[in-house]
């Protein structure tokens, strides 16, 4: 399989304020726009995509029409998270969790979109000594 884009959709029953929440605090624009699905592009990559998509509409098949999202968690790999983390908790976002270190391999934060998806904002820093042994030899993370 050769795949020629991947992007998560989000759905809920508020499209519009949804897609504007990703517009106004992750640097998305609208691709394509439409009462039951927005199509965001971030506006430094074209290549990061998120699309907000009305989970009544006909296109969804019938035994999961209605339903919303629910357990997702969303990542953004940043190159200044801790000015990303300064930024959303000055906007007012909820800081689910704090921003931190992690033995890992990321120096993160959590908040949330209004629909409760998770949103975990991420530098890649490297991992102790304890992780490094689980890294494939091409994927450690540096600074």
């Amino acid at each position: 399989m050769k795949v020629t884009s991947y992007y998560p959709v989000v759905m809920t029953g508020e499209v519009d304020a949804t897609a504007r929440f990703y517009e106004t605090h992750f640097g998305f624009r609208r691709a394509f726009s439409a009462d039951w699905y927005v199509h965001l592009q971030s506006e430094s990559d074209p290549s990061v995509n998120l699309a907000v998509l009305d989970g009544s509409h006909e296109t969804i098949p019938a035994p999961a029409r209605g339903q919303t999202v629910g357990g997702l968690l969303l990542n953004f790999e940043v190159e200044d998270v801790d000015g990303e983390y300064a930024r959303l908790k000055a906007a007012g976002l909820p800081i689910l969790l704090d921003i931190r270190d992690e033995d890992f391999g990321q120096r993160h934060f959590i908040t949330c979109d209004p629909n409760g998806v998770l949103i975990d904002m991420i530098k890649p820093i490297p991992p102790s000594a304890a992780f490094l042994a689980q890294y494939a030899e091409d994927a450690v993370p540096t600074e």
